[in-house]
């Protein structure tokens, strides 16, 4: 059933420090990034306020500084929130979703999710609507369905939770690239990024790939592994993924020329890229990976290792259905 904000309140007890605290279960929580979407997010969050209050209420909170909303959104679940909502774009809902995982199962929060950021992958691919006003009415009068989550570690004893892409290599490049153009939003700034990239950082480090399903040993310009199909605000990496069917697919590709990569560029963006002997796609639930070179990688558009780091192994695994998302 949906989350009913207008129903009675219903009083759960919690033991902490020898103290019982009562907590309504069906208060909501919006997390807001102010500075997604080029600063414009802490304006568009304002417009929310009266449907938000029309639907029986929330309380707010905004993030400050990097992984501040996941601090929020785990202080949000010790408070007895039974929905964080994400306000924001891709970083927001990964920096939430982080929070949340952080309890186990029985306990974990319902996220919801107001696209308001650049990309806003995550909410495409669990069918949020564009428009901000219409999205979180979506999430206060929505059902919750079970969503896949992806795990990864690497050798330097990091983890972390993601939900749409991990990007390696290519991917991460464009995303890095990304932060430094302040002139454009949405797909375009995606696009410039991409183009950037070829130009000036075309690099494949060799890297041996084990999965639960295959292995291989190649020099890889892109490999991404995807618990849904979009990322970059457009960029069809892996059209058949599906982040509720407890698999996680994965595209690569070999090293090939600019030229080739610019011939790929407009297929990505269709879908159609399959067909190019350079491309491998496949499903796997388990992986791990070793370069020969540092990785760039990049976690649901956010960069988890950028220019300058040492990460030369990674292993990766599907949690399915681990978050309920309200949409």
């Amino acid at each position: 059933m949906g989350f009913a904000q207008n129903e009675p309140l219903i009083l759960q007890s919690h033991l902490e420090g020898g103290k019982i605290l009562l907590m309504p279960q069906n208060k909501v929580k919006i997390i807001v990034n102010p500075n997604a979407d080029l600063g414009r997010a802490w304006r568009t969050a304002s417009d929310l306020r009266a449907v938000v209050d029309e639907l029986g209420g929330a309380d707010w909170a905004g993030s400050v500084y990097p992984r501040h909303a996941t601090e929020l959104a785990r202080q949000a679940g010790e408070e007895g929130y039974r929905l964080v909502i994400a306000a924001g774009g891709d970083g927001t809902v990964h920096e939430v979703m982080n929070g949340l995982m952080q309890f186990p199962a029985e306990r974990r929060p319902q996220m919801g999710v107001v696209p308001i950021g650049t990309g806003n992958d995550f909410a495409f691919a669990v069918g949020m609507n564009k428009e901000p006003a219409l999205a979180i009415r979506q999430v206060l009068q929505g059902t919750p369905r079970a969503v896949d989550i992806g795990l990864m570690h690497d050798q330097l004893g990091r983890t972390i939770y993601w939900d749409n892409t991990i990007g390696i290599g290519f991917d991460a490049t464009v995303t890095i690239r990304s932060r430094k153009i302040s002139f454009l939003r949405g797909f375009p700034l995606y696009l410039a990024a991409v183009l950037q990239t070829i130009a000036l950082n075309h690099t494949a480090p060799r890297m041996e790939v084990k999965t639960d399903r295959e292995s291989w040993t190649e020099e890889t310009l892109l490999l991404a592994v995807c618990n849904s199909g979009r990322e970059g605000g457009g960029f069809m990496l892996a059209p058949g993924a599906k982040n509720n069917d407890g698999v996680l697919n994965y595209t690569r590709i070999r090293n090939v020329s600019r030229p080739t990569m610019l011939r790929i560029l407009p297929e990505v963006l269709k879908g159609t890229h399959a067909h190019f002997s350079s491309i491998s796609m496949g499903e796997l639930t388990r992986m791990e990976l070793k370069s020969n070179a540092p990785l760039l990688i990049h976690a649901d558009g956010e960069i988890y290792a950028g220019f300058g780091s040492n990460i030369r192994s990674l292993q990766i695994e599907m949690l399915p259905g681990a978050l309920q998302v309200v949409a």
